[in-house]
Protein backbone atom coordinates (compact mmCIF):
# COMPACT_ATOMS: atom_id res chain seq x y z
CA UNK A 1 0.00 0.00 0.00
CA UNK A 2 2.79 2.40 0.89
CA UNK A 3 4.23 1.39 -2.98
CA UNK A 4 1.05 2.57 -4.33
CA UNK A 5 0.44 5.23 -2.37
CA UNK A 6 4.08 6.51 -3.15
CA UNK A 7 3.21 6.01 -6.65
CA UNK A 8 0.46 8.19 -6.90
CA UNK A 9 1.62 10.88 -5.09
CA UNK A 10 5.27 10.83 -7.63
CA UNK A 11 1.95 11.51 -10.37
CA UNK A 12 0.57 14.77 -8.45
CA UNK A 13 -2.43 13.69 -6.58
CA UNK A 14 -3.30 16.48 -4.36
CA UNK A 15 -5.30 13.74 -1.81
CA UNK A 16 -5.85 10.26 -1.45
CA UNK A 17 -8.89 8.70 -1.08
CA UNK A 18 -8.36 4.77 0.66
CA UNK A 19 -11.41 3.94 -1.41
CA UNK A 20 -11.76 0.24 0.95
CA UNK A 21 -12.44 -0.33 4.64
CA UNK A 22 -9.55 -2.71 4.98
CA UNK A 23 -6.82 -1.12 3.36
CA UNK A 24 -7.68 1.15 6.04
CA UNK A 25 -7.50 -0.68 8.37
CA UNK A 26 -4.17 -2.27 7.48
CA UNK A 27 -2.59 1.07 6.20
CA UNK A 28 -4.10 4.48 7.20
CA UNK A 29 -2.17 5.34 10.14
CA UNK A 30 1.15 4.65 8.85
CA UNK A 31 0.24 6.91 4.99
CA UNK A 32 -0.92 10.04 7.55
CA UNK A 33 2.04 9.46 9.94
CA UNK A 34 4.96 8.99 6.66
CA UNK A 35 2.78 12.00 4.50
CA UNK A 36 1.24 14.49 7.18
CA UNK A 37 0.87 16.98 4.83
CA UNK A 38 -1.39 15.02 2.31
CA UNK A 39 -5.10 14.54 2.59
CA UNK A 40 -5.69 11.69 2.81
CA UNK A 41 -9.44 10.65 2.98
CA UNK A 42 -10.12 6.95 5.03
CA UNK A 43 -12.80 4.57 4.82
CA UNK A 44 -15.14 2.82 7.40
CA UNK A 45 -18.42 1.09 7.53
CA UNK A 46 -21.42 3.68 8.16
CA UNK A 47 -22.23 1.96 11.62
CA UNK A 48 -23.36 5.50 13.24
CA UNK A 49 -26.10 6.68 9.92
CA UNK A 50 -27.15 3.12 10.06
CA UNK A 51 -27.90 3.19 13.86
CA UNK A 52 -29.76 6.31 12.84
CA UNK A 53 -31.69 5.20 10.36
CA UNK A 54 -33.31 2.00 11.59
CA UNK A 55 -36.71 1.85 12.60
CA UNK A 56 -36.91 -1.43 14.28
CA UNK A 57 -33.29 -1.72 15.80
CA UNK A 58 -31.79 -4.25 13.90
CA UNK A 59 -28.80 -3.27 11.57
CA UNK A 60 -27.43 -6.15 8.97
CA UNK A 61 -23.59 -5.71 7.87
CA UNK A 62 -22.31 -6.80 4.47
CA UNK A 63 -18.42 -6.47 4.59
CA UNK A 64 -15.58 -8.66 3.77
CA UNK A 65 -14.07 -10.87 6.68
CA UNK A 66 -11.16 -8.23 7.63
CA UNK A 67 -13.03 -5.53 7.97
CA UNK A 68 -15.48 -7.72 10.31
CA UNK A 69 -12.71 -8.68 12.39
CA UNK A 70 -11.24 -5.30 12.18
CA UNK A 71 -10.43 -3.27 15.84
CA UNK A 72 -11.71 -0.02 14.20
CA UNK A 73 -15.00 -2.15 13.53
CA UNK A 74 -15.50 -3.17 17.17
CA UNK A 75 -14.58 0.00 17.98
CA UNK A 76 -17.33 1.75 16.08
CA UNK A 77 -19.73 -0.39 17.37
CA UNK A 78 -18.93 0.17 20.80
CA UNK A 79 -19.47 3.96 19.95
CA UNK A 80 -22.42 4.23 17.66
CA UNK A 81 -24.09 1.16 17.85
CA UNK A 82 -24.66 0.21 21.22
CA UNK A 83 -28.72 0.93 20.99
CA UNK A 84 -29.25 -1.60 17.91
CA UNK A 85 -28.85 -4.81 17.50
CA UNK A 86 -26.05 -5.26 14.87
CA UNK A 87 -26.09 -9.15 12.71
CA UNK A 88 -22.61 -9.14 10.42
CA UNK A 89 -22.29 -11.25 7.23
CA UNK A 90 -19.04 -11.96 5.86
CA UNK A 91 -18.68 -12.40 2.21
CA UNK A 92 -15.92 -13.96 0.70
CA UNK A 93 -16.14 -14.43 -3.27
CA UNK A 94 -18.34 -11.47 -3.29
CA UNK A 95 -15.83 -8.92 -4.38
CA UNK A 96 -13.99 -11.25 -6.93
CA UNK A 97 -17.54 -11.64 -8.32
CA UNK A 98 -17.94 -8.00 -9.09
CA UNK A 99 -14.77 -7.30 -10.49
CA UNK A 100 -15.82 -9.63 -13.65
CA UNK A 101 -18.13 -6.80 -13.98
CA UNK A 102 -21.11 -9.45 -14.53
CA UNK A 103 -23.72 -7.73 -11.91
CA UNK A 104 -26.55 -9.90 -12.59
CA UNK A 105 -24.73 -13.89 -13.23
CA UNK A 106 -26.57 -16.70 -11.65
CA UNK A 107 -23.59 -17.26 -9.52
CA UNK A 108 -23.13 -13.89 -8.34
CA UNK A 109 -27.20 -13.82 -7.65
CA UNK A 110 -27.03 -17.54 -5.57
CA UNK A 111 -23.67 -16.19 -3.00
CA UNK A 112 -25.82 -12.97 -2.63
CA UNK A 113 -29.01 -14.51 -1.76
CA UNK A 114 -27.22 -16.89 0.88
CA UNK A 115 -25.45 -13.67 2.79
CA UNK A 116 -28.76 -11.85 2.48
CA UNK A 117 -30.81 -14.75 3.83
CA UNK A 118 -29.65 -14.61 7.89
CA UNK A 119 -29.88 -10.70 7.38
CA UNK A 120 -33.77 -11.09 6.67
CA UNK A 121 -34.55 -13.43 8.84
CA UNK A 122 -33.31 -11.72 11.79
CA UNK A 123 -35.49 -9.17 10.64
CA UNK A 124 -33.47 -6.41 9.82
CA UNK A 125 -35.01 -3.46 8.13
CA UNK A 126 -31.24 -1.17 7.27
CA UNK A 127 -28.17 -2.79 5.58
CA UNK A 128 -24.88 -1.27 5.52
CA UNK A 129 -22.71 -1.71 2.61
CA UNK A 130 -19.58 -2.61 4.03
CA UNK A 131 -17.30 -2.34 1.33
CA UNK A 132 -16.60 -0.55 -1.78
CA UNK A 133 -17.70 -2.92 -4.02
CA UNK A 134 -20.33 -3.49 -2.95
CA UNK A 135 -22.67 -0.34 -4.17
CA UNK A 136 -22.49 -1.64 -7.53
CA UNK A 137 -24.55 -4.45 -6.47
CA UNK A 138 -27.53 -1.75 -5.46
CA UNK A 139 -29.69 -2.59 -8.88
CA UNK A 140 -29.81 -6.48 -8.06
CA UNK A 141 -29.99 -5.87 -4.46
CA UNK A 142 -33.43 -3.90 -4.78
CA UNK A 143 -34.55 -7.22 -6.42
CA UNK A 144 -33.99 -8.97 -3.35
CA UNK A 145 -34.47 -7.05 -0.35
CA UNK A 146 -38.31 -5.36 0.47
CA UNK A 147 -38.64 -2.20 -0.89
CA UNK A 148 -38.85 -0.39 2.60
CA UNK A 149 -35.03 -1.51 3.69
CA UNK A 150 -32.84 1.47 4.17
CA UNK A 151 -29.14 1.07 2.17
CA UNK A 152 -26.61 2.60 3.10
CA UNK A 153 -23.05 3.25 2.07
CA UNK A 154 -20.26 5.88 2.51
CA UNK A 155 -19.77 6.79 -0.88
CA UNK A 156 -21.01 10.67 -0.70
CA UNK A 157 -19.66 11.39 2.45
CA UNK A 158 -16.45 10.26 1.40
CA UNK A 159 -16.76 12.61 -1.65
CA UNK A 160 -17.43 15.45 1.14
CA UNK A 161 -14.79 14.75 2.95
CA UNK A 162 -12.48 14.76 0.45
CA UNK A 163 -14.22 18.07 -1.27
CA UNK A 164 -13.57 19.96 2.53
CA UNK A 165 -9.79 18.79 2.67
CA UNK A 166 -9.08 20.22 -0.44
CA UNK A 167 -11.04 23.26 -0.07
CA UNK A 168 -9.04 23.31 3.40
CA UNK A 169 -5.55 22.95 2.30
CA UNK A 170 -6.83 25.82 -0.86
CA UNK A 171 -6.43 22.59 -3.51
CA UNK A 172 -9.60 22.82 -5.18
CA UNK A 173 -9.17 22.72 -9.17
CA UNK A 174 -10.39 25.78 -10.79
CA UNK A 175 -10.10 24.19 -14.27
CA UNK A 176 -13.59 22.44 -14.66
CA UNK A 177 -14.09 18.81 -15.14
CA UNK A 178 -10.68 16.93 -14.86
CA UNK A 179 -9.88 13.83 -16.25
CA UNK A 180 -9.69 10.28 -15.62
CA UNK A 181 -6.43 7.96 -15.48
CA UNK A 182 -6.95 4.30 -14.29
CA UNK A 183 -3.99 2.49 -12.53
CA UNK A 184 -4.73 -1.39 -11.88
CA UNK A 185 -2.19 -4.13 -9.94
CA UNK A 186 -4.11 -6.41 -12.36
CA UNK A 187 -4.67 -6.86 -15.99
CA UNK A 188 -5.47 -3.40 -17.57
CA UNK A 189 -6.97 -5.01 -20.54
CA UNK A 190 -9.57 -6.72 -18.08
CA UNK A 191 -10.19 -3.80 -16.09
CA UNK A 192 -10.61 -1.84 -19.47
CA UNK A 193 -13.56 -4.24 -20.62
CA UNK A 194 -15.75 -4.35 -17.30
CA UNK A 195 -15.45 -0.06 -16.41
CA UNK A 196 -18.51 0.31 -18.81
CA UNK A 197 -20.12 -2.44 -16.74
CA UNK A 198 -19.60 -0.82 -13.38
CA UNK A 199 -21.20 2.43 -14.61
CA UNK A 200 -17.65 4.64 -14.34
CA UNK A 201 -16.43 7.42 -16.33
CA UNK A 202 -14.09 5.82 -19.37
CA UNK A 203 -10.28 6.89 -19.18
CA UNK A 204 -7.25 4.61 -19.82
CA UNK A 205 -5.45 2.11 -17.89
CA UNK A 206 -2.35 1.51 -17.28
CA UNK A 207 0.18 -1.36 -15.36
CA UNK A 208 1.19 -0.24 -11.81
CA UNK A 209 4.80 0.26 -11.91
CA UNK A 210 5.10 -1.29 -8.15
Amino acid sequence: MAHVAAFLREQGAKALVIACNTATVAACADLRQRYPDWPIVAMEPAVKPAASATRNGKVGVLATTGTLQSARFAALLDQFASDVQVFTQPCPGLVELIETGKLHSPALLRLLQGYLGPLLEAGCDTLILGCTHYPFLRPLLATLLPPDMVLIDTGAAVARQAHRLLSQHVMLSEEGEGKVQYWTSGAPKALQAVLPALGCEPGPVCLLPV
